[in-house]
């Protein structure tokens, strides 16, 4: 898929990436995608052309997966999501993720103290939340998936290497 190019997008890509520079959390995994790491959580961070003059910035960390969301956790995030300075919580059906994502408008206008205030936020509320939310109802972090998918990946290895 073709990522549509514009000078907002560019202009917005550039800011991140002269703002995050030197960050070791930080690391550009694609053209326009980003990704920051806050303890056990990811934080993705995608930048997208809207029109063909303007450019968002969307933040989005999938906190837990493999959980239904009873409806005592749906409200508890409803109420958190009156009181957060940035962001909100979300739900995924599709994947059965609980998400925690804001997005601002990128651009000119974007500047180093905007995007660093947002992750900052977006990152540590992610990385609070996700322990909260496995230990009270169950589920993986994306560290744990990560993690899963890496230990997974050297058993097939090991076990195709017995086989010569």
């Amino acid at each position: 898929m073709t990522q549509i190019m514009n000078a907002a997008v560019t202009t917005t890509c550039r800011t991140i990436e002269s703002a995050l520079h030197g960050n070791s959390a930080f690391e550009q995994v694609d053209e326009n995608l980003y990704i920051i790491k806050q303890g056990s959580a990811y934080v993705m961070v995608s930048v997208v052309a809207w029109g063909h003059d303007k450019a968002m910035v969307r933040c989005a960390a999938q906190l837990v997966t493999g959980i239904q969301v009873p409806g005592e956790l749906a409200l508890q995030l409803l109420e958190l999501n009156s009181h957060l300075r940035f962001g909100a919580f979300g739900w995924d059906p599709s994947i059965e993720s609980v998400v925690f994502s804001h997005t601002l408008l990128g651009g000119k206008t974007l500047d180093h103290e905007e995007i660093l205030a947002t992750l900052r936020d977006v990152a540590l509320i992610a990385d609070e939340y996700d322990d909260k939310i496995v230990a009270k109802f169950g589920g993986q972090r994306m560290r744990d998936l990560i993690k899963d998918a890496a230990v997974g990946k050297m058993k097939r290895a090991h076990t195709n290497s017995e086989a010569y």
